[in-house]
């Protein structure tokens, strides 16, 4: 008598299942792609097609987005702007053909440079940081363990605006307001939590007889955690680290209470790029299409690395 539990055995999905799981990957890529296009599109729209209804979906490209969001600009009278010399350069013959006048550069190269060592800084930190700790975690017997992971965790739950306000008075009584190296430790403990998280999961497995073998051939604990670890663990702190660059990057409110012009980062920035009569929807799209490039071409740069690292030991024997 055949035994009526036994595993159905494994069947290809059939060609229409295949069909329509494409079909489902590629809308919902449509979907999340779509407004990033948008914005992309709308920084190279003057300001009236950007405003238009309905939307303009052809208009004329144009860089008087960038211009307004790099430069500080001044409306003058159109004889003011005829009595003035030929403009020098190709920015301020778009300025003035809007009878404005760059009066200087604006601060978002400063903004920018501020976001991208903050947050790659504390990314690096809190990676080099949660490795040690996962290692720690996974390879020796720490007291209390448990309860200590769950603290780490609980860090990570709780909301930014319970301590925002013992963080900025602590933040001006050491001297760290409105500096990058307070928002870097900042941004460190906070990631450092999820870095512990996901980067203990990742040395868990790798098999304790590889670190042994080392050892016995004469390496020491550093020399083993160095050369053989570390190598085998690469796919998860590069996704750890993708994880903690995301968070660093897009945080707003702990930097708009913590600074106030010195180091001061673009999501703080972005929203107060305001135009004569109105806000500025071009210079909006096009800071904001800058500010998406470098988390771009970090994620596509460590792309396999996330993938695997996202499913690693998804599946166990």
């Amino acid at each position: 008598m055949s035994d009526v539990h036994a595993p159905r055995p494994f069947s290809e999905p059939s060609p229409l299942a295949r069909r329509l799981a494409a079909a489902a990957v590629v809308l919902y890529a449509v979907i999340a792609i779509l407004p990033l296009l948008w914005i992309g599109a709308t920084a190279f729209k003057s300001q009236a097609d950007a405003i238009a209804y309905p939307p303009k979906i052809l208009f004329t490209p144009t860089l008087e987005g960038f211009v307004d969001l790099f430069t500080v600009q001044t409306h003058q009278s159109h004889d003011f702007i005829a009595k003035l010399p030929p403009p020098a350069t190709w920015w301020e013959k778009i300025a003035r053909d809007r009878d404005m006048v760059i009066a200087g550069p604006s601060r978002v190269v400063e903004r920018f440079l501020n976001s991208l060592i903050i947050g790659f800084g504390s990314t690096i930190l809190a990676t080099f940081l949660g490795t040690l700790a996962a290692y720690g975690f996974s390879r020796f017997r720490v007291p209390l363990a448990d309860d200590l992971m769950f603290f780490i965790l609980s860090t990570r739950m709780m909301p930014p605006i319970a301590v925002a306000v013992p963080i900025y008075m602590m933040y001006r009584w050491l001297g760290l307001y409105d500096t990058r190296i307070g928002m870097i430790l900042l941004y460190t403990a906070v990631n450092v939590s999820l870095a512990v998280w996901l980067l203990k999961g990742f040395i868990d497995e790798i098999p304790r007889e590889y670190e042994e073998a080392a050892l016995v051939d004469g390496y020491t604990r550093l020399q083993a955690f160095r050369k053989v670890v570390l190598p085998q663990a690469v796919t998860g702190i590069a996704a750890t680290a993708i994880f903690c660059l995301i968070f660093s990057w897009n945080e707003y409110a702990f930097n708009l209470l913590l600074t106030s012009s010195e180091a001061q980062t673009m999501p703080p920035f972005i929203p107060f790029i305001i135009g004569e009569g109105g806000q500025n929807w071009p210079a909006v799209a096009a800071g904001t299409t800058l500010f998406l490039l470098p988390i771009v071409v970090f994620t596509i740069a460590l792309r396999k690395h996330l993938l695997r690292g996202i499913t690693f030991g998804a599946v166990r024997k």
